[in-house]
């Protein structure tokens, strides 16, 4: 219990940006009053706290939106954004599917049967992963494919057997061409190099031109993951959901936007979203805060141009499937001003389930809602 007298220091602002107020409080029975400020136009302000007691510091922030439903993105969508697409597909369609498929006993069980596949993807050479689990029996399932989150690591498909074990196929995504079976130690040093937010990361690898940016391959990849599970003879034929968390979240929606043959999307709290929005100032701009926080990756006009046919915005204006999508007022790895953006602009059937006190995680019961959700779109 907080005693009283006990002071908290206290800064304010915009949603990721810099604070526009600092000053102190002092407890009195346990209670203080800040004032947070309002603002002029929809977004949120961030009220970050912190308390020295006992020799230790402890930190929290409470994010506050005003008009959130009003937000709208600062990307706009290129004229020939389709057409880009339209042929970056044509091109991935002549790359012949033939995958390489392993039973993974250490993942399997009585209920479930998981297999490790290898798909090519794009160039001769290149390939990506993923992790397939399938219900043990002879029905006919849904099937979810679920990208990765952001970063270079090794994959666990026990954490989402319990989509197996109620009756959906679903397939674990690795985007890199790194095989996932790999030890966790190859997996840091590889990540070091390429997946933390520097020039060499692969979030700005190429990210001058639309055609050599990284991305472009990895969209690609979720399409071809679609390719392969529309061959499984244990598929419904009819259900194909995107699902996934953060870069996860946002290429499902994205995946949701490419690929005719999905039929609904979840997503939580969805990174690579409004990219660009730092480039105005006083905006909150997405994950991975290119202009703020990732070192050496300046907006300029090319990389502007480039992110505007890479936005999660862009892709979820041409969506028409059901979307669920999740997220918390607090995160700041993709902050709710980005979360916002994506939503607005949604013209397809859509819900939300908004946690405000949630920070860049999602909770088991939201797991659960989410696979109930799913299930309640079958057809």
């Amino acid at each position: 219990m907080l005693l009283d007298n006990q002071e908290i220091t206290y800064s304010i602002g915009q949603d990721c940006l810099e604070p526009d107020t600092q000053g102190s409080v002092t407890l009195k029975e346990g209670k203080a009053h800040i004032a947070i400020g309002t603002m002029d136009k929809p977004g949120f302000r961030d009220c970050q706290l912190s308390l020295q007691a006992r020799g230790r510091t402890y930190k929290h922030h409470i994010k506050v939106g005003f008009s959130p439903e009003e937000i709208l993105p600062y990307t706009q969508m290129p004229d020939d954004f389709e057409d880009f697409w339209k042929q970056a597909l044509e091109e991935q369609a002549r790359c012949p599917l033939l995958p390489e498929v392993k039973y993974v006993e250490a993942y399997s069980s009585d209920q479930v049967a998981c297999y490790l596949v290898k798909l090519p993807c794009g160039r001769p050479g290149q390939f990506v992963y993923g992790y397939l689990t399938k219900p043990r029996g002879e029905g006919r399932y849904p099937v979810v494919v679920s990208p990765p989150g952001a970063g270079i690591k090794p994959m666990d498909p026990l954490k989402t057997l319990f989509y197996a074990e109620n009756n959906c196929i679903r397939l674990d995504m690795e985007i890199h061409g790194i095989n996932p079976a790999l030890d966790a130690e190859t997996y840091r040093d590889i990540s070091r190099t390429f997946g933390d937010h520097h020039q060499n990361g692969y979030l700005a690898n190429g990210i001058t031109h639309r055609d050599t940016y990284y991305m472009k391959r990895v969209y690609l990849a979720c399409v071809r993951a679609v390719d392969y599970v529309c061959t499984l003879p244990e598929w419904d034929g009819v259900n194909l959901i995107a699902q996934g968390g953060s870069q996860g979240g946002a290429l499902a929606l994205i995946l949701s936007a490419l690929d005719s043959r999905i039929t609904a999307c979840v997503a939580n709290h969805p990174a690579l979203s409004d990219m660009a929005g730092y480039a105005e100032k006083g905006r909150t701009g997405g994950y991975p805060h290119f202009g703020r926080t990732y070192k050496g990756v300046d907006l300029t006009p090319e990389v502007i141009r480039t992110l505007a046919y890479y936005d999660v915005v862009n892709f979820a204006r041409l969506i028409t499937v059901p979307v669920f999508l999740t997220w918390g007022f607090n995160d700041n790895v993709c902050p709710p001003t980005t979360s916002y953006a994506v939503y607005n602009v949604l013209t397809c059937p859509k819900e939300a389930l908004i946690t405000p006190v949630n920070e860049h995680w999602v909770s088991t019961a939201t797991r659960y809602v989410q696979l109930d959700w799913i299930q309640s779109q079958l057809k």
